[in-house]
């Protein structure tokens, strides 16, 4: 019986290959892509990797080095890259079945052929994910997620495996060298602290995980350790997620950014929070759900003047279960009423909905039904958006959209910053690439 594989396709570098989709002046040049108000380096190509810079560093810090090496920094365009990332997506699927949407720019995908002509089945879906999309495509083929993970890495780091590695193939050929070169930081779901925990033990390589006993792994850390450690010997133990494709949240649903200018008053603040609440409540409605809780905070830069960072939080119970904007809006706001200092100088806020109930499900005893949103408030909102771009209609300040293509939620001086936004070619009219015949 053959034995089920795993296949993992991950865009390399995603966020830069997006913006070279429709700048084909960007091929071949270092480039990176920087955070909310261009603040921190997100994603690298391989040129700006190979110039040393790193992820999480500070576009202030390296932008007079970056213009002499000839590197381009790009805004965020969140809307860009989730439109391709569906068009991706939507390729891979007619390849293979069971596609689990991991992230933005990776998914699994469940093949039901032998290893070989899954192999075959790779390429020919990361040929035409280049040539359909533009977005050029890593794979690993494995028994279980993690070692696919670790056979997709491997695809990256060795060109000549032409985008598509098997692990099986990879075994065979290095052994043990294979994950002795992989350190224990670069395994899926082992995270900084559990790194430091690990290495203290001596755990330092994906190997020495591996030949771990995972019963005392699991007395020691935790089962999801335990199922690391089965997964890199080839037992699969980690199950699908069967709301990754939809993105439907089951605990939460958070919005939050940070200013361009720090906002210094509690009514601008207020207005911030209910832009950011009717944000949250629309993927609310979108995966049709309630919730029961709303939570608020904002802080202050942590790197300011010595003991001046400020953080504050509140959350308002709702009565009963809602989706309706307006009393998610209103609740956000009260959140932090009475709450935070007033005059302090604040540089991000964000709001935050809990105790999330599917609204299809929800029942109770009679006089204590959910508030939904029965006059179709959001509904009618999402409408408007939808035809007439974002944030063009909203709950009062909400509905105020600003003047300039940096500006998507409203006209105040504290929106996000993002002075080198590329175009957003497959979502504005406005803002299609053009192409010259010669």
């Amino acid at each position: 019986m053959t034995q089920p594989l795993m296949v993992l396709a991950d865009a390399n570098s995603f966020f830069a290959s997006c913006e070279r989709v429709f700048d084909p002046s960007l091929a071949r040049k270092p480039v990176v892509v920087l955070s909310n108000n261009d603040g921190c380096v997100v994603a690298r190509s391989a040129e700006a990797k190979r110039l040393g810079i790193k992820e999480g560093t500070p576009w202030f810090s390296i932008r007079e080095e970056a213009q002499r090496t000839g590197v381009v920094a790009r805004s965020s365009n969140y809307e860009l890259y989730a439109s391709l990332s569906a068009r991706m997506m939507s390729v891979m699927s007619r390849f293979m079945p069971g596609q689990e949407i991991y992230s933005i720019d990776e998914c699994f995908l469940s093949p039901s052929t032998d290893a070989r002509q899954t192999v075959r089945v790779s390429t020919a879906m990361r040929k035409a994910v280049l040539e359909g999309v533009g977005i050029p495509v890593s794979i690993g083929i494995a028994p279980t997620k993690t070692l696919a993970k670790v056979a997709n890495h491997w695809a990256k780091r060795h060109p000549a495996s032409g985008g598509v590695s098997l692990w099986t193939d990879i075994e065979q050929q290095y052994g043990d060298a294979a994950l002795a070169e992989i350190p224990v930081s670069d395994i899926w779901g082992v995270g900084r602290r559990l790194t430091k925990k690990l290495q203290a033990m001596g755990i330092v390589t994906a190997l020495d995980l591996q030949r771990q006993d995972p019963v005392s792994i699991r007395h020691r850390f935790s089962i999801t350790v335990e199922r690391t450690v089965l997964e890199l010997n080839g037992i699969p133990c980690i199950a699908g997620d069967a709301s990754a494709n939809d993105g439907k949240r089951k605990s939460e649903i958070l919005c939050s950014r940070m200013f361009s200018t720090p906002i210094t008053d509690m009514a601008h603040m207020d207005q911030a929070l209910s832009v950011y609440a009717q944000k949250a409540c629309r993927r609310l409605r979108r995966q049709s759900s309630l919730c029961s809780h709303v939570s608020a905070f904002c802080a202050t830069s942590p790197f300011g003047p010595e003991n001046s960072y400020q953080s504050f939080h509140g959350t308002t119970t709702l009565h009963d279960p809602s989706d309706d904007p307006l009393i998610i809006a209103k609740a956000a706001c009260q959140a932090l009423h009475g709450r935070a200092d007033p005059h302090a100088r604040y540089i991000r806020a964000g709001v935050l909905l809990l105790g999330l109930q599917d609204a299809n499900d929800f029942t109770t005893l009679h006089g204590f039904e959910a508030k939904r949103d029965t006059h179709n408030l959001g509904a009618i909102i999402d409408q408007a958006n939808q035809k007439f771009g974002s944030s063009r209609v909203g709950i009062g300040y909400g509905g105020i959209r600003g003047k300039g293509r940096g500006d998507e939620d409203t006209g105040a001086t504290w929106t996000m910053r993002r002075e080198m936004l590329s175009g957003r070619c497959t979502t504005r009219w406005d803002e299609m690439a053009v192409a010259h015949a010669d």
